[in-house]
């Protein structure tokens, strides 16, 4: 909790101590914004010199170096408008405090060829034609217009909030109807527009600044660090559903988990670094489980195993993943806090490793692992979204030909040479035994992980688009909007249809102890009580 928010103590020395607490809070704040806008500044300088050599020799690599930097930019300022919305979260609303040193482009007037749309706000006093405070007659002053930009399916339009004043002719009383609540202070930047922008960006790959030589091909000039600061302030206003979604995914029984690697941009050293995406995916529906489905991501800069154990802290239950070390710690069961949790390997990690051997070397007792395998999934198959009690009978029937794959699976690898790349597919697969038959007795679970697997193709397509992320930070925002366009997708919902809908709620004051109300399955739905 920040200090702007706490309650002032009463002793004189305790206050004096607070004080001096909220000046090196305020110097700290104030400390990473200008590092914030010195690294922005500096970025900016190195884009405008590769510019300039662009043309001519090695000018491959230089377009190559200059959309590197564009990446860490975008990212960056996208960072500081995040930084500067929650500093604003911790402030009175009366009384919002200006970052230091941070420059802003000049606001540019709306493109006068984009359609525009009027909507007349009048005020609530009988249209402003009674006075609120003598009940006399009202006459029109004038009237005060703000322009935001809206997006449409296919085109950008101007919304023309035209607020009319009046005044009364007895007592001199004005009014006019609030300005319409938007989700960014001072913002121009419609529900519509943030949703479409996220959506571009997170869902279709296409980085800020492409973004900004597609609207500009149109006529429509925005600033990149413009629509950095909008998905910055987005992720922020987000944050509260993204920890809502976390929580529903960690309260089920079971879910399924993946990484992936993400080459992130490390500043100073020229080139990449790797980091992780991390999936954990609920999802109850293929055994007809009433649970809604939902997907949580995370960001690390590395894979170390203090990540997952960190994700998994509040999770107890089943936990299907690939063989993953990091995840070994986590399989105690010992633990108590929460609870124990509980291996399900991955029968399509297995075959994968057969399919490789098989792919490179034609070698038949590969194929006939393959074979044998493949006829466990042809069973599985019967009881794919089938009540769980009923996956298990279909099962048996399984659980015969997966005893006498290992039957054969020990005597084979028994006549490997010990180091042969088959006979580590066959370890592999015998060492994890007990958790790859974990499924046959409990039809809750799956016989692989492609549950998690599949919410990760997303990334691997982004990852051929945009090749990298622009920082740590940019990793940490991309996972959160991830879960959220993941889960919508999850639930058959538009992501930006479900994003817009979310973010023009939040506008109007939707209070953060009722946050659940805006999650996917519940956001078009009628709370408890209330008829539909």
């Amino acid at each position: 909790m920040s200090l702007a928010t706490a309650e002032l103590p009463d002793d004189p020395v305790a206050l004096r101590e607070f004080a001096r607490a909220c000046q090196q809070e305020l110097r700290a704040a104030r400390n990473a914004v200008q590092l914030y806008s010195l690294e922005i500044e500096k970025l900016k300088f190195q884009i405008a010199k590769l510019r300039r050599m662009q043309f001519g020799r090695s000018s491959e690599r230089i377009t190559a170096k200059i959309a590197q930097l564009e990446f860490q930019l975008e990212e960056l300022e996208a960072a500081q408008a995040e930084e500067d919305a929650r500093q604003a979260g911790d402030q009175p609303a009366e009384a919002p405090i200006a970052p230091p040193g941070k420059s802003k482009p000049k606001r540019k007037p709306l493109p006068e060829h984009l359609p525009r749309e009027d909507v007349v706000l009048q005020p609530a006093n009988n249209g402003g034609c009674t006075c609120p405070d003598c009940g006399g007659t009202m006459k029109k002053l004038g009237e005060d217009v703000s322009e935001s930009l809206d997006y449409v399916p296919g085109h950008f339009r101007v919304i023309r909030h035209v607020r009319p004043k009046f005044a009364c002719s007895s007592c001199d009383a004005i009014t006019q109807a609030p300005a319409p609540p938007m989700p960014t202070p001072r913002g121009r930047a419609t529900p519509a527009t943030l949703a479409h922008l996220l959506v571009s960006k997170y869902l279709d790959h296409l980085p800020i600044y492409r973004q900004c030589e597609i609207y500009a091909r149109e006529g429509m000039e925005l600033d990149r660090s413009t629509l950095c600061d909008w998905v910055g302030q987005a992720a922020w206003l987000l944050a509260p559903l993204v920890e809502a979604i976390r929580r529903h995914v960690f309260a089920g029984d079971k879910i399924h988990g993946d990484d992936t690697t993400v080459p992130v941009l490390s500043p100073g050293l020229g080139r990449t670094a790797t980091g992780r995406l991390w999936i954990y995916v609920r999802d109850d529906r293929p055994f007809c489980g009433d649970a809604p489905p939902a997907a949580a991501y995370f960001y690390s800069p590395d894979r170390g195993g203090a990540h997952p154990a960190t994700h998994l802290a509040s999770f107890a239950g089943f936990l299907q993943a690939d063989g993953y070390t990091g995840f070994a710690a986590l399989y105690d069961e010992a633990r108590t806090k929460p609870g124990p949790i509980t291996e399900v390997a991955c029968w399509a990690h297995c075959r994968r490793e057969f399919f490789d051997q098989w792919e490179h070397t034609k070698s038949p007792v590969a194929r006939e692992a393959l074979d044998r395998i493949a006829a466990i999934y042809a069973i599985e198959a019967k009881a794919a979204f089938a009540p769980a009690a009923e996956r298990v009978t279909h099962r048996r029937e399984a659980a015969v030909l997966i005893e006498a794959f290992f039957v054969w699976a020990e005597a084979t690898c028994a006549k490997l040479s010990a180091k042969s790349a088959l006979a580590v597919a066959f370890r592999y697969t015998i060492n994890r035994r007990q958790a790859l038959t974990r499924f046959l007795t409990d039809g809750r679970l799956e016989i692989d992980n492609n549950i998690a697997e599949n919410g990760m193709r997303p990334i691997a397509l982004g990852r051929k688009n945009y090749l990298f992320a622009g920082s740590d930070t940019g990793g940490v925002r991309a996972a959160s909007i991830y879960t959220i366009v993941q889960t919508a997708r999850l639930n058959g919902a538009n992501p930006e249809a479900y994003l817009k809908d979310v973010l023009t709620r939040i506008a109007e004051g939707h209070p953060i102890n009722r946050i659940d109300e805006l999650l996917p399955w519940r956001i078009n739905k009628p709370p408890p009580g209330q008829a539909s």
